[in-house]
């Protein structure tokens, strides 16, 4: 077991990033929300763009609902959450209640609230469980382990002490990434060599962060999907290991999922759910799609709570999900800052 300590120096060119990152943007999470409006509105996706310009001249009738409808689906918003958002919509419109363009974007922002209100809730750390064991799995690429890096900054802003575990013991460049982040966090990585068995060193982080008292033990992992059944086993085996420490450990089965993957990420998400149980999302690189639909497709087919979002490199990028701001960032035209 190899204990990488926080007085670990920062990579080269780390030391400026740190100072950017360390800053808390104005405005708190709504900052983050302005920007994520900011960067999706520059995309050519349905939930993206002014809807305005799908409505001038028409009439408030089935056949536009029917053009709503297209362009939801084509936002990888999926069938089932695009019928739930659509079935007031299409009761309403054929009451004639919704007389303008005003009243039908209030409409379907009330229809995408409901849907996703209920998955907006943030991760709470249970203190009476020490160390509280997060869990974290997706497939490579995801942004898995930027996001614990900037989990473990938020929840050392809390007052929390943290401890990593670099259970993706098959790519290197996993260690390094994740001890680069401690470093730069100031809080200890537990680390084997490259091809150790994950559960082993998770296991040990475990009766490392008990011994010393620590609050949160964030653990990495592999993320290969493409072998799917050797790499569920694999996880299988690391929460039998944790258990044998804590029978309630983990007690967040974490899944970080590439929003720009669309559909392909909600597959990811039926596959690690079926398989580990998953209880919270992150959902990364938000900005880096113009199909922001995904967030409900996952609400609608799993229910699975939407710990935290992702939209850009620095710490200051990543913050809980919030509904009311998202549905604003989504469907407020350009430019102005506000609700739509």
């Amino acid at each position: 077991m190899f204990d990488v300590g926080s007085k670990q120096a920062p990579a080269a060119g780390d030391a400026g990033r740190d100072a950017a990152e360390g800053a808390t943007p104005p405005g708190g999470l709504r900052g983050l929300f302005s920007r994520l409006r900011a960067r999706l509105n520059r995309g050519e996706g349905l939930l993206t763009r002014d809807l305005r310009e799908l409505l001038p001249g028409r009439q408030i009738d089935a056949q536009l609902l029917d053009d709503l409808e297209t362009r939801l689906l084509s936002a990888d918003v999926g069938v089932d959450a695009t019928e739930r958002v659509l079935k007031d919509l299409r009761t309403r419109v054929a009451r004639n209640e919704l007389a303008d363009v005003d009243a039908l974007l209030a409409a379907l922002g009330a229809a995408i609230t409901a849907l996703l209100a209920p998955v907006a809730r943030p991760l709470i750390i249970d203190r009476q469980r020490r160390p509280f064991v997060v869990l974290v799995v997706g497939v490579n690429g995801s942004g898995k382990t930027t996001s614990i890096g900037k989990l473990a900054r938020r929840l050392k802003d809390q007052g929390l002490s943290v401890m990593l575990a670099a259970g993706d013991t098959f790519r290197a460049a996993a260690v390094e990434q994740l001890e680069a982040w401690g470093a730069r966090n100031e809080v200890p990585v537990i680390t084997q060599a490259t091809g150790a068995d994950p559960a082993a060193v998770i296991f040990d982080a475990l009766s490392a962060a008990r011994a010393r008292g620590t609050d949160v033990l964030l653990a990495d992992t592999a993320g290969r999907l493409q072998n799917k059944a050797h790499l569920m086993d694999e996880l299988g085996k690391v929460k039998r290991v944790l258990a044998r420490l804590d029978p309630s450990a983990p007690h967040e089965v974490l899944l970080v999922l590439d929003a720009s993957q669309g559909q392909n990420a909600l597959s990811q998400a039926r596959v690690f759910h079926q398989a580990l149980g998953v209880t919270g999302i992150v959902l990364t690189k938000l900005d880096g799609t113009a199909k922001g639909g995904i967030v409900l497709a996952i609400a609608a087919e799993l229910g699975i709570p939407l710990r935290y979002v992702g939209i850009g490199e620095s710490a200051t990028d990543f913050g809980e999900f919030d509904v009311a701001d998202f549905v604003s960032a989504l469907l407020a035209p350009a430019g102005t800052g506000g609700r739509p």
